[in-house]
């Protein structure tokens, strides 16, 4: 079976680094003996597989020969030291990195579990093994490489698994590597984990996409056929040697295209940019001279293209894009680049010669990797397990924009960063001093989000001392990046605990004041799991939690496991058009009291009408404080159904010509259905009385959080009848 390997590796290593090779995969078959997979394939066809995606990036004989034994340690009880004496230290040194990554998964794995019956162990463990997985990539980047294979092949034999266990892997496939490989600018295996990924998480979407593909598929080749083939003879008369080919799209970006389109009312018939070519030239100065010829015969559209050669990348991508109307007027995507770019665009750091045989250093690589040093360097202050999490889908791994300091110099950034991340990125000081920017010469609000090529103008304040705590709220806009939150958390942490503590009173009981609610700040420390109140209040006051993070919580509370209604009442029946479940006594009709109208997240209880089933009310509501037949009480609770509550709401504002047309644009950016709307005065002051139908508590706290942004409004609330 090794035969395909050593063929494979062959092309491009010395004969006589062979040997290591087909010498760790006997030890490897001879420590699997025995052993299946859970497919039913025999265990050593997996490090093969490993090892044999790791030939097609072409790496050294040494990480392939780690490939074929990484998982000896783990599952045959070899040890450490046996490696080393039979392979060398380098090679024990993978085995351990890959080794050490796996056991963090098997431990996040084991935290999800534990996260389905008690808590949030699972940010802990998966927090963990990101962190490793940083480490492993600055002492030697290979062990993620490798680990990366390893995640492919367990991809592709997923069905052996149970239904949780394929989608739980699935998505954190989707989340964790598939961003990776493309962070390191390994093409080829990003979009084989995007599409394994997408069809065990929306399969149904998968096999419509791919249908829809193979439908099409003879006119789509014959249209890029014709493009292709004019392309090619007008590079002829240049005398550009070149190489132009069809390139495919894959099903998951197709996905997320036509995702993007559905939001603009827009079909998949209206999707007319599935045509993509790729012209492969010899030089950098034929780049160039190919993209004036296809500009020269095709007009090309504004604002799509990307000289990705003067600028480039950080994960080493060089190549020219741009988007040109061809054939009865259908865009197509061209990429230019030369061979040595598209090795490296297709296998991204494992196409370097950084680890080709014989090489030990290059500058350039070095230059290239400092966002993960940045990475490294920012990572350590955070504490928080799941803001550590996040930080990996929003700074690390989310599509990029670049951006230009004044000076010329390019700053890379997370698509949707605003001036504010540019700030922090810059430095510190000159984020928690920000008090505007100017986007290519012109006055923009902080919460403005950055596009490519913008160049960028921080102003700061030398009387400014601090950042403000608005900057934490998501529902505002102001921070994109994890690391520039966490920046501001900090300031906030090195305040005066005291002054933190009565910041985190004040805000809690504003919050609870606005949304109605009952409930005592201990209880909520309880539910947040802070050992005092005062704990709770500085983290409150001090940004290391936000009111987003705690109206979340609150909705998302259920009944303890081991309590008396649990033991009671444990056949739950749901009411699907009320989305309220009446436990213990069957499938009941409910209606929501108009008294306290009660909303997903509110503490509820159910009472036995004579006539009209069980109305349900919130339990501080008056009438079920004050009710003498307890025996009519029940206990309900929120099922999973999504309704809309109806929800009223009172503002106080400064009047002024077009407060109300803003405040009702307002509500309705946010999907929300707003079912009545009175306007009166009250000495000066606009009192606007609104009812609106939102889906629980996390939307309406959103809704307050931008109405109370709007010019001229005081604040906003829940009342009651």
């Amino acid at each position: 079976m090794v035969d395909a390997l050593l063929k494979k590796a062959k092309t491009y290593l010395p004969p006589d680094r062979l040997g290591i090779i087909g010498q760790a995969y006997t030890f490897a078959a001879d420590a699997h003996e025995g052993q299946v997979r859970r497919s039913g394939e025999p265990f050593i066809e997996h490090p093969l597989q490993t090892a044999l995606y790791l030939a097609d990036l072409r790496l050294d004989a040494n990480a392939l020969a780690a490939a074929l034994l990484h998982d000896v340690v783990e599952d045959c009880e070899v040890c450490l030291e046996e490696i080393e004496d039979e392979f060398g230290k380098e090679i024990a040194g993978m085995v351990d990195g890959v080794t050490k990554l796996t056991k963090a998964e098997v431990d996040a794995e084991e935290g999800r579990l534990r996260f389905l019956q008690r808590g949030a162990e699972v940010d802990l463990e998966q927090a963990a093994s990101l962190r490793k997985m940083l480490v492993s990539m600055a002492e030697d980047i290979r062990v993620v490489l490798i680990k990366l294979a390893d995640r492919l092949h367990n991809m592709r034999t997923l069905d052996a698994l149970s239904p949780n266990r394929r989608r739980a892997i699935a998505k954190e496939t989707l989340e964790i590597f598939a961003p990776l490989a493309h962070r390191l600018g390994i093409w080829e295996i990003k979009w084989r984990l995007e599409d394994l990924a997408f069809q065990h998480l929306n399969n149904g979407a998968y096999q419509e996409i791919s249908s829809m593909l193979n439908a099409k598929r003879q006119e789509r080749e014959d249209y890029i056929e014709s493009v292709r083939s004019l392309l090619q003879t007008e590079l002829d008369k240049a005398g550009i040697a070149a190489e132009v080919t069809g390139r495919p799209k894959h099903i998951y970006s197709i996905h997320k295209k036509t995702e993007k389109y559905r939001r603009q009312n827009l079909g998949v018939d209206d999707i007319h940019d599935l045509f993509a070519l790729r012209i492969l030239v010899d030089s950098e100065k034929d780049c160039y001279l190919a993209l004036g010829i296809v500009h020269s015969n095709w007009r090309p559209l504004p604002g799509q293209f990307d000289d990705y050669i003067a600028n480039p990348k950080d994960n080493l991508y060089k190549s020219l894009h741009t988007t040109v109307l061809c054939i009865d007027a259908h865009p197509v995507e061209v990429q230019i680049r030369t061979q040595e770019m598209h090795h490296l665009a297709e296998y991204g750091v494992a196409a370097h010669w950084l680890y080709k045989e014989g090489n030990t250093s290059d500058v350039e690589f070095e230059e290239k990797m400092t966002w993960l040093r940045q990475i490294l360097d920012w990572q350590r202050d955070v504490s928080n397990p799941q803001e550590y999490v996040e930080s990996f889908k929003t700074d690390i791994f989310k599509n990029q924009v670049f951006v230009y300091t004044p000076k010329g110099d390019l700053k890379e950034l997370p698509a949707g960063a605003t001036p504010l991340d540019f700030a922090f990125r810059i430095h510190t000081d000159v984020g928690h001093r920000c008090i505007g920017a100017k986007v290519n010469g012109k006055l923009v609000a902080l919460t403005y989000q950055l596009q490519n090529g913008d160049t960028v103008e921080i102003m700061t304040s030398k009387t400014v001392r601090g950042p403000s705590l608005d900057w934490l709220n998501p529902n505002l806009g102001y921070l994109s990046t994890n690391s520039a939150r966490t920046k501001v958390r900090q300031w906030f942490n090195r305040q005066e605990r005291r002054a933190n503590i009565d910041r985190g009173k004040d805000i809690f009981r504003r919050q609870l004041r606005r949304l109605n609610m009952a409930m005592t700040d201990e209880e909520l420390a309880k539910v947040l799991n802070f050992s005092s109140t005062d704990e709770f209040m500085v983290a409150l006051g001090g940004g290391d939690i936000t009111v987003e993070q705690v109206v979340d919580r609150i909705a998302a509370q259920e009944l303890p496991p081991d309590s008396d209604f649990e033991k009671i009442y444990s056949v739950p029946a749901s009411s699907p058009a009320s989305g309220i479940e009446v436990l213990g006594v069957g499938d009941l009709l409910t209606r929501m009291a108009n008294c306290c109208t009660p909303i997903l997240g509110d503490d509820i209880i159910g009472y036995i009408t004579r006539t009209r089933g069980v109305t349900v009310h919130r339990r501080n509501c008056s009438n079920i404080v004050s009710e003498r037949e307890v025996e009519r009480l029940i206990p309900v609770g929120w099922s999973k159904a999504h309704e809309l509550y109806p929800v009223r709401v009172r503002l106080e504002a400064q009047d002024r010509v077009g407060l109300l047309r803003d405040i009702t644009s307002l509500v309705s950016e946010e999907g929300v259905n707003i079912a009545s709307c009175v306007s009166e005065e009250e000495k000066d002051v606009s009192i606007i009385s609104l009812t609106v139908y939102v889906d629980g508590i996390s939307q309406l706290n959103r809704l307050f959080s931008k109405m109370e942004s709007v010019r001229g409004v005081i604040g906003a609330s829940r009342t009651r009848v």
